[in-house]
């Protein structure tokens, strides 16, 4: 069994009284704020957990904890919105925290929704890498569902998009417009987001009976990498007519590096990127043809599952919801 910390101890490690301690940890009484942040990076540093009655467990509040781990938001809002209108038609209320990506911040966050009564918990990942799960301890027993980063527990339930079937989708959709040198740019090789894209893009490759015309070129996802990467495809002299890029950055800059060396898009050389992020899909000098994530529709079965799962029907193991192709100008109608 486990040692659960207690006021007592943080009380000997910061120097105070129990019920300093108390006043601080609950936000209560008159405190001087650098006694207040002392006894909370205390109770921090121990891995104190604030308890929770029995009654306050079994108790639906109609609250929903989500937590996630995307910086930016790029990821996260379209699948918080799909999650809250799913959520919205059953008089469920979200409460939102952002880890940050950092593990500690992400169990604090856990810990203060698990003790305000949350019914379920939603763990949203920044990108598609799987994600060690939640400690059982940590979310005090309510279910929960991973979105986007799947959890590395093949019980857990959790719910990300389909980017192998994207990857073959890429490239029989340049096959079918007559293209056979077909060259691929990625972001860096440890991301399960380019492992999946590979691997699906290889598979529809190997059934065409063709090769790529040039190794698989790997470096940063922004748009400087996709200049350079294919500024290096010309001056070696391959031959391209289709290049899948594994992100929109590096596709605008594919883009732009073949009209500076002449190439017209999509008549000589056709592009497709994925994200399909409109700011940087739509915004450039060629639309670019890109895969959706379908992140709000991750968002809702992922929120439909986890209602599910405080019916007392959990769903395990992962679903994959596959991505959309959206054709814009960078290849032929």
């Amino acid at each position: 069994m486990s040692y659960r910390v207690t006021l007592e101890d943080i009380a000997r490690a910061a120097n105070v009284s129990k019920a300093t301690v108390s006043k601080a940890l609950n936000d209560t009484g008159q405190l001087a704020a650098h006694t207040r942040r002392l006894i909370l990076k205390t109770a921090e540093d121990l891995g104190y957990r604030k308890p929770v009655s029995i009654a306050a467990l079994q108790r639906k509040t109609g609250l929903i904890g989500l937590v996630s781990a995307d910086l930016e938001g790029r990821f996260a809002l379209p699948a918080l919105i799909g999650a809250e209108n799913t959520l919205g038609t059953t008089n469920h209320a979200v409460l939102l925290t952002n880890s940050r990506g950092e593990p500690k911040l992400e169990r604090a966050h856990i810990d203060q929704m698990a003790a305000r009564g949350i019914d379920g918990l939603l763990v949203l990942g920044g990108e598609t890498d799987a994600r060690p799960p939640i400690k059982p301890n940590t979310a005090l027993g309510v279910p929960i569902v991973y979105a986007y980063a799947p959890s590395t527990d093949p019980n857990d339930c959790s719910v990300t998009c389909d980017n192998v079937s994207a990857g073959a989708m890429a490239i029989d959709h340049l096959l079918s417009h007559g293209r056979r040198c077909i060259v691929i740019i990625s972001g860096p090789e440890h991301y399960q987001a380019t492992k999946d894209r590979l691997a699906g893009a290889r598979q529809a490759i190997e059934q065409a009976g063709i090769r790529l015309a040039a190794p698989v070129r790997y470096g940063s996802w922004r748009e400087a990498w996709g200049r350079t990467a294919t500024r290096l495809l010309l001056e070696n002299d391959v031959h391209v007519d289709g290049i899948y890029c594994l992100n929109d950055m590096l596709a605008r800059g594919a883009i732009e590096t073949l009209y500076d060396w002449g190439l017209r898009v999509p008549e000589d050389v056709e592009v497709i990127g994925h994200d399909n992020w409109a700011v940087t899909a739509t915004e450039c000098r060629v639309p670019i043809t890109s895969f959706d994530n379908n992140l709000q529709e991750i968002g809702r079965r992922a929120a439909r599952h986890l209602l599910d799962a405080i019916k007392g029907n959990p769903h395990h193991g992962t679903t994959y919801i596959g991505c959309s192709l959206v054709t814009r100008k960078s290849t032929s109608a």
